[in-house]
């Protein structure tokens, strides 16, 4: 694919959710050619004594404990520029640096045969309706079964971003337990067109969230930086300051109040990694059943058992954060014509969805 300055340009700037793909934190570097990760830790104050493996493997994603202490025994781990021991217990104030050897990177993507939900197809790109469960591009720990894998069982010689190897047809992507629409790029020319307009911020992307609680206004705007946890590098924070993260701006509209949740819909201008999750968890609303930014809990509501155990139920029938990315609009990169997707609600978000609105219609 022949690349001009632009488009390296792009590649450099472009969302998080295309370059970011839930990698490292913003201060990690790798090493491409000696086949090295290099972390540094700074322990948070409010830190509790902890051994350092089990830190480190808790911390550090895609991980083991016996890798980790592998590279203590190593000299790969050091503690304020000495080496350590596997039961050193950090304290607050300790900065942690660690070598890790990364795992053999898979840039030739296994074809299989998988049942994708194609809502468009033409000769230069295709949209499709991920299910919720599915990984985007094979990563550490999911190699096979992804959307990639699919994709080029189906349609060979699908291009690729500069430096993004292993992920063809892909200029944006949405988390494993997002359910939603995505757009494929099938030629050279529509992923270039494509990736000038998420550079430009011009896609229109509508997500559907149920979260906890009742927004007091019934629509705004957050703006407010997103970057990952120094605590947790699989979780991102926001940075209402701008001192830390990337800028993402996310417009936001209650479509629907249940008295304990409320149906919302997210325009995204930005799309950086959890953008939403980590937008609405900021707002005070987190997304229901969303495990890494708190919505697995009782959130909103009375602590009564018929209470727990409806919320219970409604938690195994949407095993997931309720999140779904509805629509997609944007000007085909070869035609110039403006496209507009939609996608149903699935299953699983309707179903709760409708039993919410029962149990508030019975409470009166």
């Amino acid at each position: 694919m022949a690349v001009d300055p632009y488009f390296c340009r792009m590649n450099d700037e472009m969302d998080d959710e295309l370059f970011d793909f839930d990698g490292a934190a913003e201060d990690d570097q790798t090493d491409g050619a000696s086949g090295y990760e290099h972390l540094r830790i700074a322990v948070d104050k409010g830190q509790a004594a902890t051994r350092v493996d089990k830190f480190l493997t808790d911390k550090v994603a895609n991980v083991t404990r016996n890798k980790v202490q592998q590279a203590i025994d190593n000299g790969q781990v050091k503690i304020n520029g000495s080496n350590t021991k596997a039961n050193y217990k950090i304290k607050p104030g300790d900065v942690i640096t660690v070598v890790l050897e990364m795992e053999p990177r898979e840039t030739e993507v296994l074809p299989e045969k998988l049942d994708l939900d194609i809502v468009h197809e033409d000769d230069h790109l295709l949209v499709v309706n991920k299910p919720a469960g599915m990984v985007v591009h094979p990563a550490y720990g999911n190699w096979t079964g992804t959307l990639v894998n699919g994709l080029v069982y189906h349609f060979s010689q699908l291009p690729e971003m500069p430096g993004n190897s292993g992920r063809p047809g892909l200029v944006h992507r949405i988390d494993k337990d997002t359910s939603g629409l995505l757009v494929i790029a099938k030629s050279e020319q529509a992923m270039t067109g494509l990736a000038k307009q998420f550079f430009d911020h011009s896609i229109e992307r509508t997500y559907i969230a149920l979260v906890w609680g009742e927004p007091q206004e019934d629509a705004g705007t957050i703006d407010a930086h997103v970057g990952r946890s120094a605590r947790d590098r699989k979780v991102m924070d926001v940075f209402p300051e701008g001192d830390q993260g990337k800028n993402a701006v996310t417009h936001w509209k209650v479509l629907k109040r249940l008295r304990y949740v409320s149906l919302v819909q997210c325009n995204l201008e930005t799309g950086r990694t959890h953008q939403i999750r980590a937008h609405m968890k900021y707002l005070g609303h987190p997304l229901f059943n969303d495990a890494v930014y708190g919505g697995d809990k009782i959130r909103k509501g009375t602590q009564f058992s018929k209470y727990k155990a409806f919320v219970n139920n409604c938690f195994k029938l949407l095993p997931r954060q309720a999140l779904h990315a509805k629509s997609l609009g944007f000007s085909h990169p070869i035609s110039q014509d403006f496209l507009q997707f939609t996608s149903n609600l699935p299953e699983d978000m309707q179903s709760v969805l409708e039993r919410w609105e029962n149990y508030v219609n019975f409470e009166g």
